[in-house]
């Protein structure tokens, strides 16, 4: 369960934001500057919000009333970046063992990094570099490295920008398989309408860093 509200100041408008989230895909939708990838950095602790409070499964991430902000590396969110930001000079394989190094091995579940990609059907990649990837599959190798860490909540920004539009329609579905198999709070930043109804369970429609509308779909 994610419980966050906060406000973050910024040049041109103060961003204000409050999510109670579950078992769910949650939407940040909106045009380009609404503030969305602002709050995916706020939760995963990349960047700091001026006030107020994160929570995740009854750990407190950050609250400025207490005086508490966990690192990044300690507050067990996976993120997809918008580049899926791989390290072009690793191997698939480098690639999605590289989050494993600042985890508690105690903490995670003995899960077969082989396992997991086969279960992406990206085994037969891994070693090959990113440039020899396609978009679709650097997508996948992203994923099965935020994934293999086991998060509690994880983070993806405008996963599906890059892509053809077949390859967007088959990753939809894949990303929603996923979520139901891990259990865990999914929040998706993107601006295609499209995305935001086929992906959400609940869609936030934000403007000039104001929630405009929650749409409730499932």
């Amino acid at each position: 369960m994610l419980e966050a509200q906060f406000t973050k100041k910024l040049w041109h408008f103060t961003l204000g934001f409050d999510i109670q989230a579950g078992n769910q895909i949650v939407v940040l939708w909106g045009p380009s500057g609404a503030g969305k990838t602002t709050i995916l950095h706020c939760l995963a602790g990349l960047t700091d919000p001026s006030e107020g409070y994160i929570k995740l499964d009854d750990h407190m991430l950050y609250s400025s009333q207490k005086n508490i902000n966990l690192p990044a590396r300690l507050r067990h969110t996976g993120y997809l970046f918008q580049d899926y930001a791989l390290f072009p000079h690793m191997t698939v394989r480098q690639n999605i063992l590289y989050g494993l190094k600042n985890q508690k091995k105690s903490r995670l579940k003995k899960i077969d990094p082989l396992e997991m990609l086969d279960s992406f059907g990206i085994r037969h990649l891994i070693d090959r570099y990113p440039r020899h990837l396609s978009g679709g599959e650097k997508q996948r190798v992203a994923l099965a490295r935020a994934l293999l860490v086991q998060p509690r909540l994880l983070l993806l920004d405008e996963p599906f920008n890059a892509l053809d539009r077949s390859t967007r329609i088959n990753l939809r579905k894949e990303l929603k398989s996923l979520q139901e198999q891990w259990g865990i709070p999914f929040l998706l930043v993107t601006h295609d309408e499209e995305d935001a109804q086929a992906l959400g369970d609940v869609i936030i429609s934000l403007d000039q860093g104001q929630i405009m509308e929650r749409t409730y779909l499932q």
